[in-house]
């Protein structure tokens, strides 16, 4: 089992993530990420963990960096008691105001991931679009997968959804634009060393432009298994989408991890392939 500094709220700086996520124009930016793309997500992590053949409502779900609820709320649908932690109060009342619309029952809290201190508690612990990776220093990202092999059960899931990073070293579009509702969106993105950076300007009819940045550090799928393996996980299954295609390392968009905190360790493969 790995070990990990002491992380105190008060050191925390403010960054990107704190400033764009809790920002109102971060959800128009995204609007294009629609509930139907959600509820495939969703259907996948549950099919592939068996956990739809369970019942519903005595398994309990952690979705980490839970954003505005689309994952959250699916899950709430189907009759999952959900959490949703996020950092931004912003995104969490616009996820509260989607559960009470719907009349569903949701708890959230509001904290640094690094900062969760559930234990024993979930079934099963999602993070997903990409909602790992932004911190300057790798021993923060390692201490949030700590966090999440805590958070579980024993046999509990832990579903990791990153960018595959070889798939967008060969597709990285560099500059892009974009009309969302009324406003125009122009994307520059850089890849340097083990980081993608994206640089959001959003232009309205009227008024002043605003820029924001976003910064994730991209992780091999060596690396992240090992570092996954170094909490205590259980490699199962790495899908490539959403709709749950095998992972293909040159070709995949999507590198979705699926693991367990189990009791008993059997050496990982993934369609032949070790995890190892």
């Amino acid at each position: 089992m790995a070990s990990h500094p002491d992380y105190s709220e008060s050191q925390a700086p403010v960054n990107w993530f704190e400033e764009w996520f809790n920002h109102p124009l971060y959800l128009e930016v995204y609007s294009h990420r629609d509930n139907n793309e959600a509820e495939q997500c969703v259907k996948t992590i549950l099919s592939l963990s068996a956990l739809d053949l369970k019942k519903t409502d005595s398994l309990s779900v952690l979705d980490i960096a839970c954003g505005a609820g689309r994952h959250a709320l699916e899950l709430a649908k189907l009759g999952y008691m959900v959490t949703g932690n996020d950092l931004s109060p912003y995104l969490l009342d616009e996820a509260r105001k989607a559960a009470q619309k719907c009349s569903l029952p949701l708890q959230l809290s509001c904290c640094d991931m690094r900062l969760i201190s559930f234990e024993s508690t979930y079934n099963l612990v999602v993070q997903l679009f990409t909602s790992f990776g932004y911190f300057d220093l790798k021993e923060d990202d390692q201490l949030v997968l700590n966090k999440a092999y805590h958070a579980l059960q024993y046999d509990g899931w832990y579903v990791l959804d990153l960018i595959n990073p070889l798939h967008l070293q060969r597709n990285i579009v560099a500059h892009s634009s974009r009309i969302a509702g009324e406003l125009t969106i122009i994307e520059d993105r850089v890849l340097h060393k083990e980081r993608i950076t994206k640089r959001i300007t959003i232009i309205p009819p009227r008024g002043q432009s605003v820029t924001f940045s976003e910064s994730v550090r991209l992780y091999s799928r060596q690396e992240i298994t090992a570092m996954l393996q170094k909490e205590g996980f259980t490699l199962a299954t790495i899908v490539g989408n959403y709709a749950g295609d095998l992972f293909v390392e040159e070709e995949s968009p999507r590198m979705m991890i699926f693991c367990q905190k189990s009791v008993h360790r059997a050496s990982p493969t993934v369609g032949g392939m070790t995890l190892d």
